[in-house]
């Protein structure tokens, strides 16, 4: 015996060693008390994290596809503008043949037809011989017109 009342010749090594992993770090869990517990993973958490990684990454593409659209739709619509505008020059009297990359002014006159001329509102003097200015407008390499200004500088 010892001095704390424990006799070795009653320990039982066989039924100990039956305690012991021959394996330990094959055990699914920690075999000693300073050992990382291991916890089985919850499959419904698991799940749930992925579908909502999986819904984020969707909306952020539809949010970006959208901003797309948004884009196209405004491109698509600055497209139609400046066609009927083009439109609208090409039915107005000219005495000239616009070249691409020139500016010209466009005028309504008091019949109600538009006409496009060469000389710009300030160059008219203090009266204009039209009922109003609608605009500068530059001739585009693809034969449309885009307004470049709408204002007589003072």
């Amino acid at each position: 015996m010892t001095k704390k009342g424990f006799d070795i010749s009653q320990y039982d090594f066989e039924k100990e060693a039956e305690k012991i992993a021959e394996k330990p770090g094959l055990l699914p869990y920690a075999h000693t008390a300073g050992g990382v517990p291991i916890k089985p993973e919850d499959k419904g958490k698991l799940k749930t994290r992925a579908v909502q990684a999986m819904y984020e990454q969707s909306d952020m593409q539809l949010s970006q596809i959208k901003e797309q659209i948004d884009l196209l739709a405004k491109q698509a619509k600055a497209i139609q503008e400046r066609t009927q505008l083009s439109e609208r020059i090409y039915l107005a009297d000219m005495g000239f043949e616009p070249l691409i990359g020139k500016s010209y002014f466009l005028y309504n006159r008091n019949e109600g037809m538009d006409t496009l001329s060469m000389v710009a509102p300030e160059e008219w003097g203090k009266k204009l011989p039209f009922k109003k200015f609608l605009g500068e407008v530059k001739l585009l390499a693809d034969h449309t017109w885009e307004v470049t200004r709408t204002e007589i500088k003072a």
